[in-house]
C-alpha cells in the first residue's frame, strides 16, 4: 500500500554556525511502498485507567495517587477513545495484521495470548543478573518514593492491580497477545512480518523498553514505526506542555527505528486495500 510517511534528515550540519545543527533539513516526507502483508498494526499497553467504572479518572477517584504520577494518562484516555477505534478498525477491514502487546498480568484472560503460547512455547529463564544487595534494595525503595511521592505509593499499587486492556481497544479472539521479545518475534516469524507499526502508551517508556517494545524488536532485525497521533510520552514539568519528549521519541524512531506516519493516512491506504479486494 502506499503511504504518507515521515522521515528526519539529521543532516547537514553547518560546521562553521554557532550551533551547527540548526542546519538540519528536519521533518520530511516521502510515499513510501509499504508491504501489507509483512507488516502489522501494533497495540501496545493500550490500558484502562480512566475508561472503566472500575479506575475512575479526577482528583476525588479512588486511585488518584495513580493519575498524580502518570501525567499522560488523560491524553492516553483521549487517544484510545478518538484514535484507536478507527485505527483497529480498519486495520481489520483492510487487512492488517493486529497484535497486541500486554502484561502478564490479564494475557491469560484473552483467547490470542494461548495462539502467541501455541506459536511461541515457553519463554527462556531470565538471566541472571546484578547480584543481591542490601544497600540497592533501599536505594530502589528510596528512589521510587522520591520519584513518585510515598503518598501515592497505595493508590499506584491498587491501580495496577486492576489493569486491564482498554474496552476500546479489546483484541479480537485470532489477534495474538504477546508478553515478550521471544513470543513476538515467534509469532512475527510464523506470518513473515518485519514491519511493526505502533500505536499505544508510552512511546519514550513501555514501547521504548518494556518487553516487546521497540528496543527489544529492532534488537532483533525489526522495522519499528509509529503513528504519531496514536502515540504520547511521559513528560516533566518542562516538557508536558509543549510534548518535547513526544517529539524527542518520534525523532529517534525515525533516525533509528523505522518511519512515522499519521493514523488518518493510514486509514486512507487501508481504504483503498478494501476496496481492491
Amino acid at each position: 500500500m502506499e503511504l504518507l510517511s515521515h522521515y528526519y534528515a539529521q543532516h547537514d550540519a553547518d560546521l562553521t554556525a554557532e550551533v551547527p545543527a540548526e542546519s538540519f533539513g528536519g521533518w520530511k516526507q516521502r510515499s513510501l511502498d509499504v508491504p501489507k502483508q509483512e507488516s502489522a498494526l501494533v497495540v501496545m499497553h493500550a490500558w484502562n485507567p480512566g475508561l472503566v467504572d472500575t479506575l475512575p479518572f479526577g482528583p476525588d477517584a479512588p486511585h488518584a495517587g495513580w493519575y498524580r504520577v502518570v501525567e499522560y494518562l488523560p491524553r492516553a484516555m483521549r487517544i484510545t477513545r478518538e484514535v484507536l477505534p478507527p485505527l483497529l478498525a480498519a486495520a481489520r477491514a483492510g487487512g492488517l495484521d493486529v497484535i497486541h502487546v500486554g502484561t502478564k498480568q490479564y494475557a491469560s484472560r484473552y483467547p490470542g495470548y494461548a495462539l502467541a503460547m501455541d506459536i511461541a512455547g515457553a519463554s527462556p529463564e531470565p538471566r541472571h543478573g546484578a547480584p543481591t544487595s542490601a544497600v540497592r534494595e533501599q536505594w530502589d525503595r528510596e528512589r521510587l518514593a522520591q520519584a513518585l511521592g510515598a503518598h501515592n505509593l497505595c493508590d499506584i499499587d491498587a491501580g495496577f492491580s486492576l489493569l486491564d486492556i482498554a474496552p476500546q481497544a479489546m483484541p479480537l479472539d485470532h489477534e495474538p497477545l504477546v508478553v515478550d521479545a521471544h513470543q513476538f518475534n515467534a509469532v512475527c516469524r510464523h506470518r513473515r512480518i518485519w514491519h511493526l507499526i505502533y500505536c499505544g502508551f508510552a512511546i519514550n517508556w513501555c514501547m521504548l523498553l518494556s518487553p516487546g517494545g521497540m528496543a527489544d524488536m529492532v534488537r532483533l532485525g525489526y522495522t519499528c514505526s509509529a503513528i504519531r497521533d496514536a502515540v504520547t510520552a511521559a513528560e516533566n514539568r518542562d516538557t508536558a506542555r509543549q510534548e518535547l519528549c513526544k517529539e524527542i521519541a518520534l525523532w529517534r524512531v525515525a533516525l533509528d527505528f523505522g518511519y512515522v506516519f499519521d493514523s488518518a493516512d493510514l486509514i486512507a491506504a487501508l481504504a483503498l486495500c478494501e476496496d481492491m479486494d
